[in-house]
């Protein structure tokens, strides 16, 4: 048997050595950290062979047995009969002599001890070398001496021998010292389960010094990493969806585009059609509704009058119920900067002291804001005879109301803000009182999309009604008049003048679309029939904006 040592910096470059040596059919015998880095025990593939055939030529030889074996061994265990059924029987091995600190060679050894040549001679006949490696014979001869160590303490055991009197098999002492030396260390340090395997394992007895089996070291247990393999994976669904996005989008577009060239299509060849919605353009209504209207008009029928009784049914106004000056309660009148709040208030304060007398109206203002803003309503209020008592919180209003509890009209006055002003949060929420009712001021004069924009910020949807002032002032009244019809608001007075309160009325929907209709820009404003085809043609949304509008 050929064994050689190799030593390296790493266990690749080790048994690099040992296939340069051997051969890949090299027989690794043990691995372990040295002084160097990596030591490597091998031996040919020829060694196994030269194994085989001494076993083969050798007589089988059975030492005489001890007399201390003549005892009778006591009935094995559970776990020691099922182990029989597979190992051969037990038997004693002579005591391996100390080692030796010169480490004398291997083959050096081996012909000083015949006598464990016939017992390995016997041992390869016994477990049919020829079918096992020689790792698995080492490990079959650990097992057959802890075997025999296990008898020997058994049957010790049944003779009632005290345990310090009782004599220790061969080659059992130097396994009790080393068991009594590792177990006074794990009691000092308490490994974890991983090191008490490690160090059980290096309590088995081995044969010799040069053929020892590599004790195994636990391996730390990788953390479990998300594979590349499930990426690939979720790629292709993440630029799916992007993809389908693109579509959709695509589709929309195109179907825009092709709806718009339709339309366009159907204006040219019915003039009716295209005369209609040339001057509802002119007057100042959104795309969306100029359509629906449009693809509604009948045949026989003559188109603005038509249009005109559709819008008619579709403003709301309050000109059926009772006035505001009639109804009484807690009004807050809000709104933007500058469209008319504070006179609006002193014209329907004016309203209400001329029918009701001015005993029964109370005037609170919110407008602390500005340098002497109240002052104009306090004008007011000493030529009606109404004093005019300001909130600068929601606790002074409480307060304010409690106070004017008796009074049949309240009217509140609140500060001019920007839609965009983050205070318009607050003074809505200081408006949150149960018994207030807010009356949305909205310009009549202003453009459709900053009208849209107000309704939005003050909550057009939740308020009692809307004021349009300014009426005067305002040379298309179509979009405040779209706005209306689309939110479906409640046009409760308007205000066409300065006049307190000779300018403060309440118009009928009739009233208000004829008004719109006799209104019209200038001659640089008017259109013709290609310019409503390149409005019609250049707008994004009017195939999704057609079905937001009302239904006629």
């Amino acid at each position: 048997m050929n064994l050689k040592r190799f030593t390296a910096r790493t266990s690749r470059d080790a048994l690099a050595l040992v296939r340069q040596a051997f051969g890949d059919d090299a027989v690794v015998m043990s691995t372990r950290p040295c002084a160097e880095g990596v030591e490597v025990l091998a031996m040919a593939p020829e060694s196994v062979a030269q194994i085989e055939r001494f076993g083969a030529s050798q007589p089988l030889a059975r030492p005489a047995a001890p007399a201390a074996d003549a005892r009778p061994a006591p009935r094995p265990e559970p776990r020691q009969a099922a182990r029989a059924d597979t190992l051969p029987e037990p038997r004693n091995l002579p005591r391996t002599e100390p080692r030796n600190d010169g480490r004398q060679p291997a083959r050096a050894e081996v012909r000083q001890e015949p006598a464990l040549d016939a017992d390995v001679a016997q041992d390869i006949e016994q477990l049919q070398m020829s079918t096992l490696s020689f790792q698995d014979y080492v490990r079959q001869r650990m097992l057959k001496r802890r075997e025999a160590a296990r008898a020997a303490e058994l049957a010790a055991d049944a003779a009632g021998e005290p345990e310090a009197q009782r004599p220790l098999p061969p080659g059992v002492a130097p396994i009790e010292a080393a068991r009594s030396r590792y177990a006074a260390a794990r009691q000092a340090t308490r490994p974890s389960a991983s090191e008490a395997v490690s160090e059980a394992l290096r309590e088995v007895p081995v044969l010799r010094d040069e053929v020892c089996m590599p004790v195994p070291q636990p391996q730390p247990q990788p953390k479990p990493v998300a594979t590349l393999a499930a990426v690939p994976t979720l790629a292709p669904r993440t630029g799916q969806g992007e993809m389908l996005s693109e579509l959709r989008s695509m589709r929309g577009l195109i179907e825009q585009r092709f709806g718009a060239l339709a339309f366009m299509e159907k204006l040219q060849r019915q003039p009716r059609q295209a005369q209609l919605a040339q001057r509802l353009l002119e007057i100042g209504f959104s795309p969306a509704l100029i359509r629906k209207l449009v693809e509604s008009l009948p045949a026989d029928t003559e188109e603005m009058q038509w249009a005109g009784s559709v819008l008619e049914r579709n403003l709301v106004t309050g000109e059926r119920d009772a006035t505001l000056e009639d109804e009484g309660g807690i009004f807050a009148l809000i709104g933007a900067t500058g469209v008319g709040k504070t006179t609006s208030t002193a014209k329907l304060a004016a309203a209400f002291a001329t029918r009701h007398g001015a005993a029964n109206l109370g005037l609170i203002t919110l407008d602390a804001y500005r340098v002497a803003a109240h002052e104009q309503l306090r004008t007011y209020g000493r030529i009606l005879g109404v004093p005019v008592h300001t909130a600068h919180d929601r606790a002074s209003l409480e307060d304010l109301l409690d106070l004017l509890s008796a009074k049949r009209m309240v009217l509140i006055d609140t500060a001019g803000m920007a839609q965009r002003d983050t205070r318009t949060r607050e003074l809505l929420e200081m408006l949150s009182h149960r018994a207030i009712r807010r009356l949305l001021v909205v310009n009549a004069s202003a453009q459709g999309e900053t009208i849209e924009d107000q309704l939005g910020a003050y909550g057009g949807s939740s308020c009692h009604g809307v004021v349009l002032s300014k009426l005067d002032e305002a040379v298309k009244l179509g979009p405040a008049l779209d706005s209306m019809i689309r939110h479906r608001l409640k046009v409760l007075a308007v205000a066409n003048g300065q006049r307190v309160p000779e300018d403060w009325h309440r118009l009928s929907a009739n009233a208000l679309v004829q008004r719109a209709f006799k209104c019209g820009g200038g001659p640089a404003w008017r259109l013709d029939a290609g310019d409503v085809n390149l409005i019609f043609a250049g707008l994004p949304g009017v195939a999704g904006a057609a079905t937001a509008a009302a239904a006629f």
